[in-house]
């Protein structure tokens, strides 16, 4: 045996120890396999903090990535990998998805090492809500997102000398002046789940966080129908007047890379588009800066759990391949790196979040205060307000009218007809 081999094997052995395991039979090398469709560079820079920190105990990883940032190709991955009879050892998967797959009964858990390393104590509410199904852990989260956020170039607005927008009214008085300025007012991709959570975004800032509850959590047809469901897609019109030509197909990345190079002078996106700007070494409020989407009443917070799901293994390598996985996503030390690079916050509460840049310490502050006072609500595009088939019908509801001409009162009935038809 090498000395390299020794060492690998003194690591998992040890490791094996400090999980609680009781020795074993000789078995293969532990591995893991994880699937999931973070490919843009800050997010490969985040997912790289797991990574290290799993091969450092001795363990073999495999990557697969799936291309596509809305994660709808890895569905159809994982979809095919299932029937194959050959699951990955872990998934990126979100919301109502990881339900769905637990309650197929598909889902191995880590509760050894939640109990262990105390789980419960420091996970929000929020969080376990998609990773602890019936009382198991099937997931280990990584962070949490907000999805209504607008990056804003510094350069571009300090070119026209106008105010970052607090209402809808003023973001869209400045389209005008970017375009005589010859700056595209709003970088978009065109692809459908980026209009989702476009929609989603325009929906709080509109509506509210009462509004949003009922419509796309509660699913509730007379708040569909309503005047303010109307207003929301009036505001959606008029966004889709700021687009250029080009945006069809786009990549999300491409998107926020135009408002880096200046090309552009906002983006609605969720805050994984702050991991393009840190990667690209831009800083905050320096740069770029990070704020919510206009709104019309105080607070409201659109929040997305990422985690890694693990699929059940009969072999005993990869299942404590999983265990070292989720002890590793779960390190204090690694939440902080992985969020440093991915631009979102910490899914564990008791982190000092001061190593952190100013976005992320805002959002996390906006994170506690809008959970206290009841304005956090789950994001719909990221199935985690809904099932996946009404989301589906929302979102093909959403695109075909941000890419028609259809007027606003025809986009809200649109979308209430989708909704009402897929439950």
């Amino acid at each position: 045996m090498t000395s390299k081999m020794l060492r690998a094997g003194l690591g998992v052995s040890v490791l094996a120890m400090g999980l609680g395991m009781a020795a074993a039979p000789a078995m293969a090398d532990p591995n893991v396999e994880v699937m999931h469709f973070w490919t843009t560079g800050g997010e490969a820079a985040a997912l790289a903090t797991i990574r290290d920190k799993v091969v450092a105990a001795g363990v073999a990883w495999q990557d697969a990535p799936v291309a596509g940032g809305g994660g709808d190709q890895a569905k159809t991955a994982l979809q095919a990998r299932i029937a194959a009879g050959n699951p990955p050892t872990a998934m990126l998967m979100l919301g109502q998805n990881i339900i769905d797959w637990a309650n197929e009964g598909l889902l191995s858990n880590v509760d050894a090492v939640a109990e262990r390393e105390l789980w419960d104590s420091v996970l929000p509410e929020a969080v376990k809500a998609f990773t602890q199904i019936d009382g198991h852990y099937v997931s280990a989260p990584t962070n949490v997102h907000r999805t209504d956020m607008l990056w804003v170039s510094v350069e571009a607005f300090e070119a026209i000398g106008a105010d970052y927008p607090k209402t809808w009214e003023e973001l869209n008085a400045l389209a005008p002046r970017f375009l005589e300025a010859g700056v595209i007012p709003l970088a978009h991709g065109g692809q459908a789940w980026q209009e989702a959570y476009m929609f989603e975004a325009v929906a709080l800032g509109v509506g509210g966080a009462d509004f949003y509850r009922k419509a796309l959590v509660d699913l509730d047809e007379a708040t569909l129908r309503s005047e303010t469901m109307t207003a929301v897609f009036a505001e959606l019109a008029a966004l889709r007047g700021m687009i250029d030509e080009n945006a069809p197909g786009r990549d999300w990345n491409l998107a926020t890379a135009m408002v880096i190079n200046g090309e552009a002078a906002m983006q609605i996106m969720g805050d994984w588009a702050k991991g393009e700007f840190t990667n690209a070494g831009l800083v905050p409020n320096e740069d770029f800066a990070c704020i919510p989407v206009p709104r019309t009443s105080d607070g409201g917070f659109i929040y997305l759990v990422n985690s890694l799901s693990f699929f059940d293994q009969p072999e005993a390598d990869r299942k404590l391949g999983q265990d070292v996985l989720a002890s590793a996503i779960m390190d204090p030390q690694v939440q902080i790196d992985f969020n440093l690079a991915k631009g979102a916050i910490p899914a564990r509460t008791d982190l000092d979040m001061t190593s952190l840049d100013a976005c992320a310490q805002a959002t996390a502050a906006d994170f506690a205060a809008a959970d206290a006072d009841g304005t956090a609500v789950p994001t719909f595009a990221g199935t985690h307000a809904a099932a996946a088939n009404i989301v589906g019908a929302a979102t093909d509801a959403v695109t075909e009218f941000f890419n028609s001409d259809l007027s606003p009162e025809d986009g809200a009935s649109l979308l209430a007809d989708a909704v009402l038809s897929a439950l």
